[in-house]
């Protein structure tokens, strides 16, 4: 995979679609890789350049020292399309990606021209739970987070698609495993110390914010509070627990599709 330098390391990325289409970026829920975005890419691509890329401290992209913050994730987005000569572009984040999303929107607002906001929040969890869930990654290391993938399976997705899909399920939370342990405890840090519940009226590019009705970490009121804060906001609500694109895939992709085109 292609990859460009930052300052300090390198980021992974991957293009599908037309070479002459808009641009739509796509990120991460920590603890993924951009693979996570497969059901969603063969649509998105007949209408976008469909930009992937893997957080900082995941998959192809270096593990740099951390604690990170949202702002160096967002600026991360920034140095990759600039590098790529990328002016302007659609962004759509879950969860972390979505805080990634909310920091561009309020800090880099001309540089998009849509924002999906999926399965997020202004701000996510408390600092007690980030801070243990980061001591016992950086103690228990490979295996702590070999032991947080079968975790991840009843906070990712409903009982009834991981009962359906166990190989859907695996292949997703298997990324949770293979990630290294400093780069998701940095990436933890970052989102235990976003907080944008008071930023977000800065944001005035057309939004859509995804919910998953079953989501036990961000749930629909954390995206009720976004769309109320951000003026001309539209939601939309799926029969989904937290990774909502994987779990319904075309009750995903269509709405969301639909909206990015305008």
């Amino acid at each position: 995979m292609p990859s460009i330098k930052l300052a300090d390391g390198e980021l992974n990325y991957r293009f599908d679609g037309p070479v002459d289409a808009p641009v739509l970026v796509l990120s991460n829920s920590l603890g993924t890789t951009f693979e996570m975005w497969d059901a969603q890419v063969p649509a998105f691509s007949e209408h976008f350049r469909v930009l992937r890329y893997d957080t900082r401290g995941h998959g192809g992209s270096s593990v740099t020292p951390g604690p990170y913050s949202i702002e160096q994730l967002g600026r991360d987005v920034l140095d990759l399309v600039d590098s790529l000569a990328i002016d302007r572009f659609a962004f759509c984040g879950l969860s972390m990606g979505g805080l990634i999303g909310q920091w561009l929107g309020i800090h880099a607002g001309e540089r998009l021209t849509r924002l999906v906001l999926c399965n997020t929040g202004a701000k996510i969890g408390t600092d007690a739970v980030w801070n243990e869930r980061i001591d016992g990654v950086l103690r228990g290391g490979e295996q702590a987070m070999r032991d947080m993938r079968d975790a991840a399976v009843s906070r990712w997705f409903t009982p009834t698609f991981a009962g359906r899909s166990p190989e859907q399920t695996s292949r997703i939370t298997q990324m949770i495993a293979g990630t290294s342990p400093t780069g998701y405890a940095a990436n933890c840090a970052a989102v235990r110390d976003a907080d944008y519940r008071e930023q977000l009226g800065a944001i005035k590019v057309p939004t859509l914010v995804v919910c998953g009705r079953h989501d036990p970490v961000t749930t629909i009121e954390h995206g009720r509070f976004i769309q109320a804060h951000v003026d001309g906001a539209q939601l939309i609500d799926l029969e989904a627990a937290h990774l909502s694109n994987v779990e319904t895939g075309d009750d995903f992709t269509r709405p969301v599709l639909a909206f990015l085109r305008g």
